[in-house]
């Protein structure tokens, strides 16, 4: 059973996810940084780089946002969108060009160092399905296992869907009945119109300036929308402004999940304790090894080592012993910490490599529990595990 815990101070949102009193996510949203990704714009193309096949655009923030071919062209795959597409065959200027007005969604926020990245597909969330307008596919979450149950919502939403609609159906409408799922994707696409509506609008007017036509869920209402028909059974806050808001959403969706607030969050289930953990580089296993995190700007690497353990019988059984431990610790930890990019893992070397087949397996399965879309590459030529895991919440 989870719970939600969403504690407010000077500001300052903690938002917390708990399994049996244990910790598996948390995320920050301070005052001072404003997140943007998944708002829409309108937004105004500034200048046009043919030789990166790029252009920068303008939508209202302080820095330019980027935008490139792929994310201008339509998509020619369902699996891969246009990540293998050869785009010297596009030429950017056929496209875009100096003060033409687009409409945008940010796909990822603006750092220090560069402005945020954008893309002309658009993606609308709604309970059960995400819309994505100019689109043709119909894709389901990976998490959806069962055969005939993803036949069944790829039917319903397939043959409810308007013509140059495409949609991702999320986890949450597994076994839900045709009329909610109608309902939902129904209520999205109005959202969608409206949005298109605006913008059509406000790109003829005399005065064109970049502007907000969509602003997208917080944090809080994001993992609402997420959880609210999973195992989630109560939602814990000490802000009564997020009290009311949670509530009123609640009774919108007609969910019954307890909602309570309380103060002093961070003292139970020792929470404290628990968080005060994440800031460590070396985790210990309970067999006495441990796992090592580093982050740097390209990718994430964790290292394995057998520490204190050293084993009851043969080396090999050893290594496996401590390699099996890490690999459930190393999926807790990617989640907990919202860890995404390239990650590399050092796992101490297996001399078999049927003992390799079964941490693969081992990992595929502790990273069902995972929200995010990972994908595990495997075993390289080096014995280092390579995967990639797309942050819930973008941190960069």
């Amino acid at each position: 059973m989870q719970e939600l815990l969403i504690n407010v101070e000077d500001n300052r949102k903690r938002i917390l996810l708990l399994e049996n009193g244990n910790l598996i996510e948390q995320y920050e949203e301070q005052p001072d940084k404003e997140r943007i990704e998944g708002n829409i714009y309108l937004g105004i193309v500034k200048d046009v780089l043919p030789g990166m096949q790029a252009a920068f655009v303008d939508i209202g923030e302080e820095k330019n946002t980027f935008i490139h071919i792929r994310d201008v062209i339509k998509k020619v795959s369902d699996q891969t969108g246009n990540k293998n597409e050869d785009f010297t065959k596009y030429n950017i200027k056929d496209y875009l060009r100096v003060g033409m007005p687009i409409l945008v969604q940010v796909k990822k926020d603006s750092t220090n160092k560069k402005g945020a990245r954008i893309s002309t597909h658009l993606s609308i969330p709604g309970r059960f399905a995400v819309i994505m307008p100019e689109e043709k596919f119909v894709t389901l979450s990976q998490k959806i296992d069962n055969k005939e149950e993803r036949d069944r919502l790829k039917n319903i939403i397939s043959k409810n869907l308007p013509k140059n609609f495409g949609a991702i159906v999320r986890t949450s409408a597994e076994n839900k009945t045709e009329n909610d799922i109608v309902e939902d994707i129904t209520k999205t696409i109005n959202s969608y119109k409206t949005i298109k509506e605006l913008f059509e609008k406000e790109k003829d007017a005399n005065n064109l300036k970049p502007q907000l036509v969509f602003k997208s869920e917080d944090i809080i209402q994001k993992m609402v929308t997420d959880l609210m028909d999973q195992d989630l059974y109560r939602i814990i806050t000490n802000s009564d402004e997020v009290y009311k808001t949670i509530e009123k959403r609640l009774k919108n969706e007609n969910k019954e999940i307890k909602l309570e607030k309380q103060n002093n969050l961070l003292k139970m289930y020792n929470i404290e304790k628990q968080l005060e953990e994440l800031g460590q580089r070396k985790i210990w296993l309970k067999c006495g090894g441990f796992i090592t995190i580093d982050k740097t700007e390209a990718l994430t690497a964790i290292d394995v080592n057998s520490g204190k353990y050293t084993g009851k019988k043969d080396l090999e059984e050893t290594i496996f012993t401590v390699n099996k431990e890490a690999t459930i610790e190393i999926a807790r930890q990617l989640r907990l910490r919202d860890i995404g990019g390239i990650i590399i893992i050092d796992y101490i070397d297996m001399k078999e490599e049927n003992n390799e087949k079964k941490i693969i397996e081992l990992f595929e399965k502790q990273l069902k529990k995972d929200r995010s879309k990972t994908q595990i590459v495997g075993f390289s030529k080096l014995n280092l595990l390579e995967m990639t895991r797309k942050h819930v919440f973008s941190n960069d």
